[in-house]
This record gives structure tokens, C-alpha cells and sequence, in this order.
């Protein structure tokens, strides 16, 4: 088991006096290593009895820790090929970022596809969230976001009309909040909204995904330094490649 890009094996460890379990251990740094790129979609593990042996453990705990794994939908057992990686879970601190940004930390290989960059009536949600009149012009841009060649995402955003000049070719390069903040434009704060939904037509085409699917979707509000609404975005995400992630404090 071979770290990516090289013939070193990854550097795997367990701790007999923890209290944690040996396969949960053994598990955590595979995880580990599949979330930062060190072992790539695709990559093999490897002989199981050799890791085994390796690490002074017995078969059936090297198979546990592996299975937990494939549980998660990082890895899958292929007959006749051996136990691979598929891919990692993007985590996403609930915080003021962007999936493209998000995607990049966490050693994925983001990709972008615009599918329509063009003006269009405010419905009413829309010009709620803008602070625009319902019927006026908005820009509406939709991509769809891709990590190793995979369809992650499906982002809708609305931005006020004029409020900065966006070409499909930039759009695909780069995060719609890093070409805000290269406009000038200085991100304060957002107000966000999480829930989930059954992929429709449209979505599960997009996505690669059965009708009926089960999504995970985001709306968020955000704002600039001076409280002007900058744009409003209604997101889907797969559900088995994407989660938010929670920091939940005690009120004293």
C-alpha cells in the first residue's frame, strides 16, 4: 500500500494502549490518507494479509477496518481486481467559502461546466433575496461542478444585474467567489439554509444520479462589507460525495 506518486508505503501506525479499537485506528489513517490525495481514486490496497503482517495485526482486523471504509463509499471490493479507492467525501465547514475553494483544500481536482450565463426576470423568491423588484433583471449564472471527472454539484446563482462582468471562460477557471473578490468585492457574511430533496429529472441527469435520489441542498444569502446583496444561490449537492460539517458550541 503505496502512498500516490510514489513507491513509499503510506506510513500506518496503531497504538496498542489506546482504548481505541485497532481496526478503527487503522481505519481513521486510511481515511486519512484518501481524503488528502495520498491514496488517488483508482489506487489498490493491496494485499490485505501483507498490511496485516505488516502492522503485526490479524486478517480479520485489517478486513474490518478496510470494510468500514467500503461502508462509506470510499472504497469498493472488485472481484478479480482487489479492494480500490473511489473517491473522497468533500467535507464542508458550514463558513463563508466556496465549493470550488473547498474542493482545492481538500486535494480534489475541481472542474467546471457553465451551462447557462445569462440575465433573466427575478422570480419572486429571487427579488426577495436580492432586495430587486419582482420581474426585473437579474443575472443568473448555473454550473456544474466536477471533482476527478465525477458531477458534484449543481449551483444556481443570482446576482444583481451590473454587479460585475463574468465570461463563461472565467466562470469555468475559477470559484464565482474568487472572481468577487478579484472584482473588488469584499465578502462579510451570508445567511444559509440546509435540507435535502429528491433529485428530479433535471438533477439526476446532471448529477448521474436516479430519479429520486436523495440530494443535499443549500440556499445562502450573501453579503459584502457595506450589507449590499452580492448574489443568492440555490444549490444540490450527491449526497455520497458531499456533507456539511457543524461546530456546535455550549451556552454557558
Amino acid at each position: 500500500m503505496t502512498a500516490h506518486g510514489t513507491d513509499r508505503p503510506l506510513p500506518l501506525s496503531v497504538d496498542r494502549t489506546s482504548p481505541v479499537p485497532l481496526y478503527f485506528q487503522l481505519a481513521q489513517q486510511l481515511e486519512a490518507a484518501v481524503e488528502q490525495g495520498r491514496l488517488a481514486p483508482g489506487a489498490l490496497l493491496g494485499n490485505e494479509v501483507d498490511l496485516a503482517a505488516r502492522l503485526g495485526l490479524s486478517r480479520p482486523t485489517v478486513r474490518q477496518a478496510i470494510q468500514s471504509l467500503v461502508d462509506k463509499g470510499l472504497m469498493v471490493r472488485r472481484r478479480g481486481v482487489g479492494t480500490q479507492v473511489v473517491h473522497s467525501k468533500v467535507r464542508r465547514p458550514l463558513e463563508l467559502s466556496s465549493l470550488y475553494d473547498d474542493l482545492e483544500a481538500a486535494g480534489q481536482r475541481p472542474a467546471t461546466s457553465v451551462l447557462r450565463n445569462t440575465t433573466e426576470p427575478a422570480t419572486a423568491e429571487v427579488a426577495a433575496a436580492l432586495g430587486v423588484a419582482e420581474g426585473g433583471e437579474v443575472q443568473l449564472v448555473e454550473r456544474l461542478r466536477s471533482a476527478h471527472g465525477e458531477p458534484m454539484a449543481l449551483l444556481r446563482n443570482h446576482l444583481p444585474l451590473g454587479l460585475l462582468p463574468l465570461t463563461t471562460e472565467e466562470l469555468e477557471a475559477t470559484g464565482l467567489y474568487r472572481l468577487m473578490r478579484t472584482g473588488g468585492i469584499t465578502l462579510h457574511s451570508a445567511r444559509q439554509t440546509v435540507g435535502a430533496c429528491a433529485a428530479d429529472d433535471r438533477q439526476a441527469r446532471a448529477l448521474s444520479e436516479p430519479v429520486g435520489a436523495p440530494l443535499l441542498t443549500m440556499e445562502r444569502t450573501t453579503y459584502d462589507d457595506t450589507g449590499r446583496v452580492v448574489e443568492f444561490g440555490s444549490h444540490v449537492y450527491r449526497a455520497d460525495r458531499y456533507a456539511f460539517e457543524f461546530q456546535l458550541l455550549v451556552r454557558a
